[in-house]
């Protein structure tokens, strides 16, 4: 057998036990359902979806069609777009006709799937395409993260983050600001994917070049809003909870502009640092405030990004921050790292395997001695 027709047969092999292998894999009914779930959040607008409510159901069945073929005529491009509408036509064209002893059959319906396959694969292509290009965006990421996390001597840090895309926009950096003192920031960029992730990293380049020569954080904060509001981007802004601790002094000073609350655990209970300011970014002329806290030994704060807060499982239910209040509050007297490890159990086993819709980051900061 010659090698092309030998590498064919290969090919159709390991095609086959590819499909055999996706019949034989588990849980697919839900695998389509979080799909056609995905479809709907995408194609159909939030205030589709408010209309749909209280319709019944076969009215419903009939705008939800409606809107998702109109919706994703919309986001195609003309010449995809005309491709698409051509199916129609071809459905109907399956006539014959008759010009005295001329006879004409016109059989084009079982062709109407032609420029479905079509549309698909130019769609296909450019995905893989981008796909290609997200990775090396990933990877540039990742290279970006924190390897190791700081040891300090009276104090223990430990944090994560998750995109929920291949990309994400949350922010998680150590740095070091100047004077012995360590900077600590968990930041929350509007919006996901490759333009979150591109201001992320300026976020994240501005606070490295600004924090050591910032006298107090609330210059810091003027400054860092100025370069982002300065960027001219619609509808992006990003929310920063920064802090600075040295080794042995059990205060640390901090700026939280626009971001969660960060949560103290003292005493067996919690209390919040709250924002001083509106997110970076978003309007000119912005005033930021810097805080200071002192903590005992065993007394930690915990930062969070609304990826954990607002996770939503299948029943529509988010997470929520009184369920995290509930579990740091159940943590007892822990690790930073356990502390951590349990919110982020915890979030996953309340999902339940559905996909989270926003980046995920959480960061502890415990007080040892």
């Amino acid at each position: 057998m010659p090698s092309t027709d030998k590498k064919v047969l290969g090919d159709d092999v390991r095609l086959g036990r590819l499909l055999m292998d996706d019949m034989r894999r588990g849980k697919l009914g839900q695998a389509y359902k979080r799909d056609l779930a995905d479809i709907y959040r995408f194609y159909l607008t939030e205030e589709q979806r408010e209309q749909l409510v209280g319709m019944g159901s076969l009215k419903r069945f009939f705008w939800v069609v409606r809107w998702l073929i109109r919706n994703l005529l919309f986001r195609l491009s003309p010449s995809r777009r005309l491709l698409l509408l051509l199916v129609p036509f071809l459905l109907i064209l399956d006539n014959e006709f008759q010009w005295g002893k001329v006879h004409v059959s016109v059989r084009l319906a079982a062709w109407s799937f032609l420029p479905v396959l079509i549309v698909l694969m130019l769609e296909l292509k450019d995905k893989l395409l981008a796909r290609d290009e997200i990775e090396v965006a990933r990877q540039v990421q990742i290279s970006l993260l924190p390897k190791t996390h700081p040891t300090l001597a009276g104090w223990e840090v430990w944090s994560a983050t998750t995109p929920a895309n291949d990309v994400g926009g949350d922010l998680i950096d150590y740095l070091e600001a100047g004077g012995g003192r360590t900077g600590l920031a968990l930041g929350d960029v509007a919006g996901k994917g490759m333009g979150a992730a591109l201001l992320c990293a300026k976020l994240q380049a501005t606070l490295r070049a600004l924090a050591p020569e910032a006298p107090e954080l609330a210059a810091l904060g003027d400054r860092l809003n100025g370069v982002l509001e300065r960027s001219g981007l619609d509808n992006r802004y990003a929310t920063l909870f920064y802090c600075e601790i040295a080794p042995g002094d059990p205060e640390i000073r901090y700026l939280n502009a626009g971001h969660n609350p960060a949560f103290v655990l003292r005493n067996g209970g919690i209390e919040t640092l709250a924002a001083s300011s509106l997110p970076l970014g978003m309007l000119p002329g912005v005033t930021y405030a810097q805080g200071r806290e002192a903590l005992a030994p065993g007394e930690a704060i915990v930062l969070y990004s609304d990826g954990i807060t607002e996770a939503t499982n299948v029943a529509g239910e988010e997470y929520g921050p009184e369920r995290l209040r509930r579990v740091l509050l159940s943590s007892g007297a822990g690790s930073a790292e356990a502390m951590a490890r349990r919110v982020l159990d915890d979030v996953g086993a309340f999902l339940h395997g559905e996909k989270p819709h926003d980046d995920q980051s959480l960061m502890v900061l415990r007080r040892t001695g």
